[in-house]
């Protein structure tokens, strides 16, 4: 099992439950080199979609091919940083600022397909996906 760990953003996990290959094929391959994490306000953006009991437990099964990170106070604390760095000039997410800090309080790197919504916070590792 690989040691680095990878946090995967909530638009490449839709596109993977979408059937997109792309996607597919990309988690697959990431799996060979790195542990697969997502955030914890990934799980909840996914959890919004579901329509009914069996949708959260497909979920359910789904995330455990995935380490789920809980916020923290640091992580907390530094989305609000980038929130107040970024809101008014490049309109962010709090969603979007909560994922980013996870990865760079953990010093790992970010797979999206948004690049546009991160590719200004320059401490952030943010590994490219393409659709």
């Amino acid at each position: 099992m690989p040691d680095e760990l990878l946090i995967i953003d909530t638009d490449v996990l839709i596109d993977y439950s979408r059937g997109i290959e792309k996607a597919k094929s990309s988690i697959i391959e990431l799996e060979n080199d790195y542990r697969l994490a997502v955030s914890v306000i990934t799980q909840l953006e996914l959890m919004v979609g579901c329509e009914n009991k069996q949708d959260f437990r497909l979920l359910k099964t789904f995330l455990e091919g995935f380490e789920v990170i809980p916020l923290n106070s640091m992580i907390s604390d530094k989305a609000v940083v980038l929130f107040e760095q970024y809101r008014l000039s490049h309109g962010v997410m709090i969603p979007d600022m909560l994922i980013a800090s996870t990865a760079i309080i953990l010093d790992v790197p970010l797979i999206s397909k948004n690049r546009k919504d991160f590719r200004f916070i320059k401490e952030l590792k943010i590994k490219n996906y393409i659709r």
